[in-house]
């Protein structure tokens, strides 16, 4: 549900870099949206100020603005939100104006943009803008830049888009804590050319990472590396929307990482260039043709490929555990180990339990009773049967006829007759034995090693 809300800025001041703005002015303030539906929305299309291609955010959306004397005005508001993870949990986070991560801020190269903040938070906080290149005293980093922005009030930041790209902004104040808790949100700074860098469909996504305990909503935010839940946009297998496209259609998913580890990112069925990083765009003379690209901490990478190949593909991060939800440390490998007595008197105190991990770790269609607001590891159903993918797991639907613009998901792919890998019934070969050992070769004529003295080394000695 989307809906729009104004806030008071009576007991607040408003901070324009150092400097204070009168009540008058703080009134002045454009309205913050709020969107809590956790469904991918719309492209927005601008309605002011220069023309562009939006893009699409996975399982999010793109923050509205108003034109006021030609500048560009954005009201961002930092506070506690409830994110859906997935169906059956939901996480208490931060973020902006009603989600995490925030909405992405789209504006055009060349543009003056001023973005209003109100700290709705119980610490003070900050914007950083990942990646532009402003006046530093807009670099928002408390304490080196600008004073913290103390609950309850609001600061402006202002400079001008100068370069068109891939961009983020995310807190450097207690960043530890607030961006463990999902502050981020997506910039894209759109080219002055509508035309230059053209796509048919334009995706974007941030990676994060959350360590919520089964049975709890809130993350531990200490955790260093053992997280248990990857996202997607702060949404997880089989919570995210598929992203989908027409047959031929020109492609292109930008990617920010602000988790704790480097994500592979793997799509199936195609090859792609990329075509752009944090720092702009790539030439095309320096691209070359992957299916995995790497993507570290805090970079962006923004991938294009023509979808040339109908069906449904798997796109994911390719660390095995990065597609697992709710993923339990420190379990031992069971594989081979007999259950069955062990099971039988642990059934008798705790009826129910399932035994696990004898034969692989395979949740297949197992269906065992979870903590509340906990997902299964693995689970979402496909056209076969349980897909067994969490976390940063979604899939690209490429089909023939989906019009330009339509981002309605076109359900499973129908293969044509005889493209489906299937059971083979026939006679199966017997297995064939490995060659004899082929005689051992003659011995060949001794070596003598000798051992450099000092006349080897012009009297040196070592």
């Amino acid at each position: 549900m989307t809906n729009r809300r104004s806030f008071l800025t009576g007991a607040g001041v408003t901070m324009l870099g150092a400097s204070l703005v009168s009540k008058a002015g703080a009134a002045g303030l454009p309205e913050a949206p709020v969107h809590t539906s956790a469904a991918t929305a719309a492209p927005l299309a601008p309605t002011s100020g220069r023309p562009y291609n939006p893009v699409v955010t996975l399982n999010g959306w793109t923050l509205p603005w108003r034109m006021k004397d030609g500048v560009k005005e954005f009201h961002l508001v930092a506070e506690p939100v409830v994110r859906e993870l997935a169906p059956g949990m939901q996480a208490n986070l931060w973020g902006y104006n009603g989600q995490s991560p925030g909405p992405t801020i789209e504006v055009v190269e060349g543009d003056r943009v001023r973005i209003f903040v109100t700290n709705k938070l119980p610490e003070h906080t900050s914007v950083h803008w990942h990646g532009q290149l402003l006046p530093c005293g807009m670099d928002g980093v408390t304490g080196l830049t600008q004073p913290g922005i103390q609950p309850g009030k609001t600061f402006v930041y202002e400079f001008v888009a100068r370069h068109a790209g891939t961009f983020m902004y995310h807190p450097h104040a207690d960043e530890m804590q607030q961006m463990a808790m999902g502050m981020m949100g997506f910039w894209v700074t759109h080219p002055k050319n509508p035309r230059q860098h053209a796509v048919d469909r334009d995706y974007v996504m941030l990676l994060s990472s959350y360590d919520i305990e089964p049975g709890s909503y809130t993350p531990r935010t200490n955790t260093m590396l053992d997280f248990n839940l990857w996202t997607i946009n702060s949404r997880v297998f089989p919570g995210l929307d598929s992203m989908v496209a027409g047959l031929n259609e020109k492609v292109r998913i930008r990617v920010g990482n602000l988790t704790m580890t480097n994500h592979p990112i793997h799509l199936h069925g195609h090859r792609f260039e990329v075509a752009g990083t944090d720092g702009g765009w790539v030439p095309k003379s320096a691209r070359w043709p992957e299916v995995t690209t790497d993507v570290a901490v805090g970079q962006m990478r923004a991938i294009e490929f023509v979808a040339d190949a109908p069906g449904d593909w798997a796109f994911h991060c390719h660390k095995s555990h990065h597609t697992m939800n709710a993923m339990g440390h420190d379990v031992p490998t069971l594989i081979g180990v007999d259950h069955r007595g062990v099971a039988e008197k642990i059934n008798k105190l705790v009826p129910g339990y399932m035994v696990m991990g004898d034969k692989g770790g395979s949740m297949g269609d197992m269906k065992m009773a979870l903590p509340h607001n906990t997902l299964p590891m693995m689970s979402g159903d496909g056209p076969f049967g349980n897909l067994e993918m969490g976390g940063m797991f979604t899939v690209l639907k490429v089909r023939e006829g989906q019009k330009r613009g339509d981002y309605r998901d076109p359900g499973w792919y129908r293969h044509p007759a005889g493209s489906v890998a299937h059971e083979w019934t026939g006679e199966v070969p017997a297995a064939t034995s490995a060659p004899a050992a082929s005689p051992a070769a003659p011995a060949g004529p001794a070596l003598n090693a000798r051992k450099p003295g000092a006349k080897d080394h012009g009297g040196h000695q070592h």
